[in-house]
């Protein structure tokens, strides 16, 4: 009996805590003892299963988390996680009393949502950070905003705990002055706040400004790509290549469901697309588009069998896809197929794919069907 007759599953994703822990250590080693260290496990944790990783990161002593929505935040609370978590994308003004519930931080970038707490008949202060533009022009306060937020946050149903920016190309570091410039602006609302008397926890780095940028340290960094052993930018993997390695923590895995001897000259799937030149041997997988693998890849991806890589064939179905395994011996029904991971001596990682397509590593981790079974091991 092979391990997918085991599991009973015909792909499933693997997850391996030892590379969770490699990565989260990597981090740690980057920035001082004062510095906290938040985990960004927004998005189902980038495609890893949002409650499974999170207590992973809580288990390491990560300090705080990040979610994308209440509804989210709601999930680990209800997962017993206990640390703090930061909502960093738009909360609903009908949530805020539940984000309030279930002590979760939101995130405030503008006037109009001051307005929405203090409508609010709330038995405690919400707790906020404050999002404050610095160029990249997505959400957050003006650098003109200054004087007016630090009379709106002396309301007291606001509890002010962090004050933060988000870079918008420190992945690139041959633009640096960019970067600089932001982390200038995001000053000025920190020594303002000060000045104040308020000490919100102040944070601006992600992974790569995290690596890149120490002067962007400040109270906090938050890792979201290079906690899943993802390079935030090949940009940013050439610099930092030589002083650490990040441990792909992800592995996606399927099996073949059929074999079929296909003669020399016929057409293979959709559209007939791909014309086959000899005589062939053609492997089913039982996956495809739906379950999260790129259309895109059709007639020009791989998979890696018994080792070896083994080419797609014809269109990327919504449940199937077909692969050339002609020159691969013993191939066989249930066998193993790496989808993305290691077999053998061969490897084909997200960046890879990305690198095919001319897309995002991040895209494509994030858009696995979140319904595929996830495997700690």
């Amino acid at each position: 009996m092979n391990k997918a007759d085991k599991l009973g599953l015909r792909t499933w994703i693997e997850i391996d805590k030892k590379a969770i822990v490699h990565n989260y250590l990597v981090f740690r080693s980057l920035i001082s003892k004062q510095t906290k260290l938040l985990g960004v496990v927004k998005s189902n944790a980038y495609g890893h299963n949002l409650v499974e990783f999170a207590k992973e990161l809580e288990k390491l002593g990560v300090d705080y988390l990040a979610v994308d929505s209440v509804v989210e935040g709601m999930a680990l609370r209800k997962a017993q996680i206990k640390i703090p978590i930061l909502v960093l994308g738009y909360t609903l003004p009908v949530m805020i009393e539940k984000a309030v519930l279930n002590n979760l931080d939101i995130s405030i970038s503008n006037f109009d949502y001051f307005k929405e707490i203090k409508k609010l008949n709330l038995k405690k202060s919400v707790n906020v950070h404050i999002k404050v533009d610095t160029g990249m022009h997505r959400h957050g306060f003006q650098e003109g905003d200054i004087k007016n937020v630090l009379a709106e946050i002396k309301n007291r149903k606001i509890k002010v705990v962090g004050l933060y920016t988000h870079f918008a190309s420190a992945k690139n570091p041959a633009f640096p002055k960019d970067t600089k410039k932001q982390i200038e602006i995001f000053d000025k609302w920190v020594r303002a706040f000060t000045k104040a008397g308020i000490r919100p926890i102040c944070h601006a780095g992600a992974t790569s400004g995290t690596i890149l940028f120490p002067e962007a340290h400040f109270d906090m960094v938050r890792v979201g790509i290079g906690l899943y052993g993802i390079w935030p930018s090949s940009e940013t993997k050439k610099i930092a290549i030589s002083k650490f390695k990040l441990q792909p923590v992800l592995s996606w895995k399927t099996i073949i469901g059929e074999i079929n001897n296909i003669k020399a000259g016929e057409r293979v799937g959709y559209d007939f697309t791909k014309k086959l030149k000899i005589d062939s041997k053609v492997a089913i997988l039982p996956i495809g588009y739906w379950h999260g693998y790129p259309r895109a890849l059709s007639n020009i991806g791989y998979v890696l069998v018994n080792g070896m890589r083994a080419k797609i064939l014809g269109r990327i179905c919504m449940d199937i896809i077909m692969i050339d395994v002609t020159g691969i011996k013993g191939v066989k029904v249930g066998d193993e197929v790496v989808i993305i991971g290691h077999d053998k001596k061969e490897e084909i990682s997200v960046d890879d794919i990305a690198t095919q397509l001319n897309a995002s590593s991040y895209e494509l981790i994030t858009r696995i069907n979140p319904l595929i079974k996830k495997i700690y091991k």
